[in-house]
């Protein structure tokens, strides 16, 4: 016979096979926190250098080299159409003056690209602004090539052949005497944030696609909104537990699932191809976009109605509240915190999207700043896109740039969701 407390199986107490237990369940327990600690560590080491690649290239983008020239607004070339004067001979002479060394075609072919070709447009402004200055002599900064930029700001390589770099070595020898002469200097790039898109990348801005993400999603929000909540209260609140309220329910958690492009080849055939809406526009763009975000502001609003306890509209009706009452004025104000914090979230995903867009033709080259819904536009995302492909390296930079402009307008946005969150949420 076994003794008093002694286990039939190897003489195996029950006490220590129950403390042999827990001490596989805490191994088990600290393995699994180190596989969790580990993949947090991971993914925020993956996500440190995914930021810090973007901040170390595009953070130069925030700054542009200068070139100052004594301009003559010389009256000869200035005397007919002042909008459409040869401003480009005015900055030539004013490098031919500072290097007059130079002689031959070619060599003042290359002096003469060390200066962007917009700022023949900076100094008509000018003109245009004050009309006295013409016949005198001023010093006028006035923004570099980008190749020269690129030089000034140490991310062109010398220590290659000619024949490899965008510069000659004359080229660079002149950006040296204009530094040395103090004629160069690095300023905030306020072109940036105030032009549109451009073929040289010295004169790019994100004003054009800014304003297109913002008449874009002023129209997804105007209609998928309202659209969204009021889907939400009636398959929450009114409709009749039927299939069909089944089939409307699945399709809707369907579409939440949905790749964003088949929207686009949606708004595609039905928008630009049937309705004939204009190709390129903020308008179209929005419509698109309501229907990706819908399906979003459906599910999120409807979790924040079923947030709200029973007991609240027990309550309601129990005074004499009509059921429309009840949902409106008692439900509907304790769930707008969650519903507004789905909607903020389905907007800045809209933010974010590209492939939708580019079906709509939003990626066309935009210069202009559009002015209204139906302008030809494109969004911050296409924008990005599009500097991406292109191959100078000064593009590379605003691309970053860019990149970190649209990452701060999402951060932005989830703010202001957990800010209302936390302003407005009741527990119960």
């Amino acid at each position: 016979m076994n003794k008093p407390g002694q286990a039939a199986n190897g003489g195996q107490r029950p006490i220590d096979i129950v403390k042999g237990g827990m001490v596989r369940r805490h191994r088990a327990e600290r393995r699994f926190k180190i596989y969790g600690l580990s993949a947090i560590v991971l993914s925020l080491a993956f996500l440190s250098f995914l930021l810090i690649s973007i901040v170390s290239q595009g953070y130069s983008a925030f700054q542009q080299t200068y070139i100052k020239l004594e301009i003559n607004f010389d009256q000869n070339v200035l005397s007919g159409n002042l909008a459409t004067a040869n401003y480009q001979a005015l900055v030539k002479k004013a490098l031919y003056k500072l290097f007059p060394d130079v002689k031959g075609r070619g060599d003042k072919r290359h002096l003469a690209k060390l200066v962007s070709p917009g700022a023949s447009f900076d100094l008509r402004k000018m003109v245009l602004a004050d009309r006295h200055i013409i016949g005198t002599t001023r010093e006028v900064w006035l923004p570099a090539n980008d190749d020269v930029d690129m030089a000034v700001k140490g991310h062109y390589r010398r220590d290659v052949a000619e024949s490899e770099r965008r510069l000659t070595d004359k080229q660079l020898a002149w950006i040296d005497v204009l530094e040395h002469r103090q004629r160069l200097e690095k300023r905030f790039n306020v072109t940036f944030f105030t032009a549109g898109d451009s073929r040289e990348p010295e004169q790019a801005g994100i004003l054009g696609a800014a304003m297109g993400s913002f008449y874009t999603l002023i129209v997804t929000l105007v209609l998928s909104f309202p659209i969204g909540v009021a889907a939400a209260i009636y398959l929450e609140e009114f409709a009749p537990t039927n299939k069909w309220t089944d089939l409307i329910e699945v399709n809707i958690n369907n579409l939440a699932a949905v790749p964003s492009i088949v929207f686009g080849l949606l708004g595609l055939a039905v928008f630009l191809n049937f309705f004939g809406l204009p190709r390129s526009a903020p308008l179209v763009g929005g419509l698109v976009l309501t229907l990706m975000t819908l399906p979003t502001i459906i599910i999120a609003s409807r979790a924040a109605l079923k947030s709200v306890p029973p007991s609240i509209r027990e309550a309601a009706l129990g005074i004499g509240s009509s059921k429309m009452q009840m949902v409106l004025n008692h439900v509907l104000p304790l769930a707008m915190p969650g519903m507004l914090t789905g909607t903020i979230i389905g907007m800045a995903q809209a933010l974010g999207e590209t492939a939708p867009l580019l079906m709509i033709g939003m990626v066309a080259f935009i210069v202009d700043i559009p002015a209204g819904f139906t302008d030809p536009a494109t969004v911050l995302p296409v924008q990005i896109y599009l500097w991406a492909d292109s191959p100078e390296r000064a593009f590379v930079e605003r691309t970053s740039a860019a990149i970190m402009v649209l990452l701060a307008f999402l951060i932005a946005m989830n703010l202001v969701a957990i800010l209302l969150r936390k302003r407005f949420e009741r527990r119960w």
